[in-house]
């Protein structure tokens, strides 16, 4: 039976950075992804601008070039690709993990092409894959999607996008200036505070002339094929609406953590528990990698702060070996 010192789940940027830091350190490993290259990154809207600059989401001591200093998605999915190539990283695409067990010191990953067994795990999943659902009655309709790619599908249509945060901001902009008529149901008073500081007074303008009508402190109730029931603290509001993009953000794959016993904390945010010095779980051999380490608070953890995750794994599995 063979082993790999190092089984990678997920192939965004945080899961490349694992078998960069595998490569250097000569450790045979794989890495495992369930959709294309940095996949996450592929699913953002076509014309997203990243919040870090290109310099901050370099790795693998390969320059990021961008257009501006803050890279686009297109730039961003060419530099990681040149990245996986240039490394020649063991990345198998279109491969998703079905079970995972432990064993005798040692763990057996079931996929949907491949039996692995390996002495230690990186998850590194992220969490763009599974959105958060708002569990109202027409959630599952035709005309509710909770992702974005671009406007044009929008033009003359009444929307309605649900969230405050920056891709709900983005949403709302983008397609009322391609001619969608725009409603925003938002959670809180007003629009998040954390959303891009070059953004923000532009959706807030909007909304004060009242170019696109927002419903503050509110929630979708339910959801028909000709419009939308919002509860407001003023009372119900029946909204038409032929389309609604719910950007209401997007959780871990849980699934996988409490397959190999990972123990969650009690409060809402429901996040892993690792040790923060080298990202180990409170399973041995078990690592976590990039956002999935904050469990729903998807805030705390992006590209550019952990990149560092990756040296902090090897750098302990290459200890616990000596």
């Amino acid at each position: 039976m063979e082993f790999l010192d190092v089984f990678v789940i997920g192939g965004g940027p945080i899961g490349l950075a694992c078998g960069i830091e595998c490569e250097k350190a000569g450790l045979s490993y794989v890495i495992v992804e369930k959709g294309v290259l940095t996949n996450s990154l592929y699913n953002y809207p076509l014309n997203m601008t990243f919040f870090s600059t290109s310099d901050k989401l370099e790795m693998g001591g390969i320059p990021f070039m961008s257009v501006s200093h803050k890279p686009t998605r297109t730039e961003a999915l060419e530099y990681y690709r040149r990245v996986a190539q240039t490394w020649k990283l063991k990345v198998q695409l279109y491969e998703q993990v079905k079970t995972l067990s432990k064993n005798d010191g040692f763990f057996e990953i079931i996929t949907s092409k491949a039996t692995y067994h390996t002495r230690n795990i990186v998850m590194a999943t992220g969490f763009y894959d599974l959105p958060n659902l708002m569990n109202v009655p027409g959630e599952d309709l035709p005309k509710v999607s909770h992702y974005y790619k671009e406007p044009w599908p929008y033009i003359g249509q009444k929307l309605l996008v649900v969230g405050g945060a920056n891709s709900a901001v983005d949403v709302a902009l983008e397609t009322w200036r391609k001619g969608a008529e725009v409603t925003m149901v938002l959670k809180n008073d007003g629009i998040d505070e954390n959303v891009k500081y070059w953004v923000k007074p532009d959706i807030e303008n909007r909304i004060k002339e009242g170019s696109i009508k927002a419903f503050p402190n509110s929630m979708v109730k339910e959801i028909r094929d000709k419009y939308v029931v919002v509860k407001t603290p003023k009372g119900e509001v029946t909204v038409e609406n032929d389309f609604v993009l719910a950007m209401t953000g997007y959780v871990p794959n849980f699934s996988l953590l409490d397959q190999l016993g990972v123990e969650m904390s009690l409060d809402d945010k429901r996040q892993p528990c690792y040790d923060q010095a080298n990202q180990e779980s409170n399973v041995s051999g078990v690592y976590l990698a990039g956002v999935v380490c904050g469990g729903l608070n998807t805030r705390e953890f992006f590209i550019e702060n952990s990149i560092v995750h990756a040296e902090n794994i090897i750098r302990h599995i290459l200890e616990k070996n000596k």
